[in-house]
């Protein structure tokens, strides 16, 4: 027995399910503890019965996610609005260090992916799946890179890369508390005397305001109340139906130029540019000539809420249509890939992160943050941070300024064209 669902059928399933993502991971402690994605939680569930609904015999579901392309269209299109090259000036010497180790690890993950899928004798397309795509891409990179591999001929990408987001943000959750308190430790740090005033609360989204466009690539907007309990002034802009109009009419326009881009450089140079991408790179285009002429005001609390509901609604998309059972041949050499991926980013946090950015408590806390979204995502990194923080009972002001700026949107800069590069490569 088939059951076929339509798009208006499959677009409120996946309504349905984020709603119920969002609200079991406010109450299941496992799930707040490791900071997973609400679309995660629900569109996981119901892969898993579908996979149990068809090894079984019983029925197989088939789904319309015709929506999912033009929702991640625009979520990526946020994420290049808020790729303003003025804010790397704000952030000083050591945020264009910390972007640097980022970029780093980008190359490197993709280098470790495709070599060791060589290596063991699968396609090196899944090694990039297992790389950068879904560790500091986290399931955001997975959801928009796995169906354009698999649109290359890679069977199986969308899951493997979904299934190596998920270890990642597990592994950066679990180890990345563990590693900076190793280096207190290890370095007999000592831990800055507290300000005199402390108004300050330790959790969540602290120290981070106005990041437009949420999270970005590095595992998607701080959904929920992650960023929405970032610290507002008053006058802070507030989103109403005129902003979001506005908004979202830019989106649209800049949805539409940037897949012009990606086909005009497809045309010109024979370089496959996924449309999200050309997106991206027309929105920060965008972005930075409007920083410096004015044309439009840009209602950055407008942007952030539509990249959440773009990302959670094509994110659930992907996660729900998952077929797990492409898992099973891949399982083992997609196993070591991680280990090998989580190895090298441990060594890497520790030994060159730490030490780059001052081998002190910020840098102890950084590596925290680090781990979190070099493996995870954004959430992560400020559950990371604060844990350390919170169990030394001070907060580093520089980390929780430099870490979420770059790990959410600005990594997004050179790791996006990294991987299209790489696709490109082995595809050829």
């Amino acid at each position: 027995m088939e059951l076929q669902l339509s798009l208006v059928q499959t677009a409120a399933l996946a309504l349905i399910l984020l709603v119920f993502g969002e609200f079991a991971r406010r109450r299941v402690a496992f799930l707040e503890k490791f900071c997973i994605p609400a679309p995660v939680v629900g569109g996981f569930l119901f892969a898993l019965l579908v996979l149990v609904l068809r090894q079984t015999g019983t029925v197989e579901i088939s789904l319309d996610t015709s929506l999912q392309t033009p929702a991640m269209i625009a979520f990526f299109t946020t994420i290049g609005l808020a790729g303003s090259l003025a804010t790397i000036k704000k952030g000083g010497k050591l945020l264009l260090i910390y972007l640097v180790a980022c970029w780093t690890l980008a190359f490197a993950q993709n280098i470790i992916g495709m070599g060791m899928a060589k290596l063991l004798g699968v396609d090196p397309m899944l090694g990039i799946m297992a790389g950068a795509v879904s560790l500091e891409g986290g399931h955001g990179g997975a959801a928009a890179f796995g169906p354009t591999a698999e649109s290359m001929g890679v069977e199986g990408a969308t899951t493997v890369a979904i299934a190596s987001a998920t270890f990642g943000l597990v592994a950066g959750s679990l180890i990345g508390g563990m590693l900076a308190s190793f280096l207190m430790h290890r370095h007999k740090l000592e831990v800055p005397a507290k300000p005199q005033t402390i108004a300050q609360k330790v959790g969540a989204g602290y120290g981070v305001k106005k990041l437009a466009g949420g999270g970005g690539f590095a595992g998607g907007p701080a959904t929920g109340e992650d960023l929405d309990e970032a610290i507002k002034q008053p006058g802070d802009e507030i989103s109403n139906y005129s902003s979001i109009l506005s908004t979202s009419t830019i989106i649209g326009i800049i949805m539409v130029l940037g897949m012009l881009l990606g086909d005009w450089i497809a045309q010109m140079t024979g370089f496959s540019l996924p449309a999200y991408v050309g997106a991206m790179i027309a929105a920060v285009i965008f972005r930075n000539l409007n920083d410096k002429f004015n044309w439009v005001k840009i209602n950055d609390d407008s942007v952030n809420l539509i990249s959440q509901l773009t990302l959670g609604f094509f994110l659930t998309q992907a996660m729900m249509s998952l077929k797990i059972w492409e898992l099973a041949n891949l399982a083992g050499p997609l196993s070591i890939i991680l280990l090998v991926q989580l190895v090298f980013i441990t060594l890497f946090s520790a030994i060159v992160v730490f030490r780059i950015m001052g081998k002190n408590y910020d840098a102890a806390t950084m590596v925290a943050g680090f781990m979190g979204h070099g493996l995870g995502a954004t959430p992560n990194t400020l559950a990371n941070m604060d844990s350390f923080n919170a169990k030394y009972g001070v907060r580093s002001e520089k980390a929780f300024l430099i870490v979420p700026l770059a790990g959410a949107v600005l990594i997004d800069l050179v790791a996006l064209p990294w991987i299209v590069w790489c696709m490109n490569l082995v595809a050829g």
